[in-house]
């Protein structure tokens, strides 16, 4: 099990280490700022922290000493010459390269541009390819005024196959490293659009997405409109049956076991608080079939929690998760979701959890 976690926040980047009274707070970095993603890249130990400072805008610090020094390096910037002269909003997603592309990392970001890195985040390059699809015309805010990639997901098998979710524009594949896109997702429904364009695959609003590392063809959405699974990397969703709410953000995906997710669910979108004030903990083990529905050590009673995107991680062997609220609580479940314990009920809104 993991033993540490990194928690963004919206004032600042919280180390938590695991020890015999529970978890506690080991480091503090940038006290008083948005962190809005960070990463631990388990090829080589670097830390990234991506900033978003209200007056300097985005920032990007790196470690290579596990958090005791940081080093500022230039942030993803759009291009002067690029198409709409966007501005950047922040970068939303940090996720690294593969395990033989030593140095890559890739950055979603408001407004929905994909950079790529290859020397450690020294210097970044807006993914032309992406920014200029055709169908970009039809993206639109998933919440913020512009779409957002919140979704970076290589294939295992190949990390020159990348895959993002926008909100909301939909999920697109690439299989050279973005250098070309396809557009994916038959079958989501968005039911905010007129029902002649529901199932419109480019305005589509899907929260998130994960992938079963062990089978990779296997992913889990949480769409603003449901939750959906598909068993052919992305290119078509099957929509879920839950016996309650399935609105939220959050998805975690078994590492091991492509037949079991977990989500965090509230009531729905002009409600985003959890029913009756009881944060609860949804888990299919059999593809979505049947459902589970886990309170244990979650408050019942008049709580506001709610789990954003990257709020909800889980380890490498399946068995352990974290997750952290807009109140500023941290949870930990070490028997799959079943039970979870309080790691503290103090923090700033939680953007994102990552276990180390």
């Amino acid at each position: 099990m993991s033993e540490r976690m990194l928690v963004a926040t919206r004032k600042g980047l919280l180390t938590l280490v695991r020890n015999k009274s529970g978890w506690s707070i080991a480091r503090t970095d940038f006290p008083g700022i948005p962190v809005t993603a960070a990463l631990h890249d388990a090829r080589d130990g670097t830390l990234y922290a991506m900033l978003k400072h209200g007056h300097f805008g985005t920032k990007l610090h790196r470690s290579d000493d596990g958090g005791r020094t940081w080093t500022e390096l230039p942030a993803p910037a759009f291009p002067a010459d690029a198409q709409g002269s966007p501005t950047l909003f922040q970068v939303w997603t940090l996720e690294p390269g593969g395990a033989k592309e030593p140095g890559r990392l890739w950055a979603g970001a408001l407004p929905a541009g994909l950079f790529r890195s290859d020397d450690r985040g020294e210097r970044w390059e807006l993914v032309s390819a992406l920014w200029n699809v055709p169908e970009r015309a039809k993206w639109f805010g998933g919440g913020y005024d512009d779409a957002g990639i919140h979704t970076i997901s290589l294939d295992p098998r190949d990390p020159t196959r990348v895959f993002v979710a926008i909100s909301c524009g939909g999920v697109w594949d690439s299989p050279d490293s973005g250098k070309s896109w396809s557009l994916r997702g038959d079958g989501m429904i968005a039911t905010y659009m007129p029902p002649e364009q529901a199932g419109v695959r480019e305005t589509q609003d899907p929260h998130r997405v994960a992938r079963c590392a062990a089978a990779p063809d296997t992913m889990w959405m949480q769409h603003h409109c449901g939750i959906f699974r598909s068993t052919d990397a992305g290119a078509t969703w099957v929509p879920l049956k839950l016996p309650g709410d399935d609105f939220g953000f959050a998805v975690a995906a078994h590492p091991k076991d492509p037949l079991t997710a977990w989500f965090v669910p509230a009531i729905k979108d002009e409600l985003r608080v959890p029913r009756d004030g009881a944060v609860t903990v949804t888990r299919t083990s059999d593809g979505g079939k049947t459902w589970q529905t886990f309170r244990d050590g979650l408050p019942q009673c008049d709580a506001f929690d709610l789990v954003y995107r990257h709020g909800l991680d889980v380890d490498a062997g399946g068995t352990q998760l974290a997750m952290g609220s807009t109140t500023g609580s941290v949870w930990v479940s070490e028997n799959s979701g079943e039970a979870w314990h309080l790691a503290n009920a103090h923090l700033p809104p939680v953007y994102a959890v990552r276990l180390v």
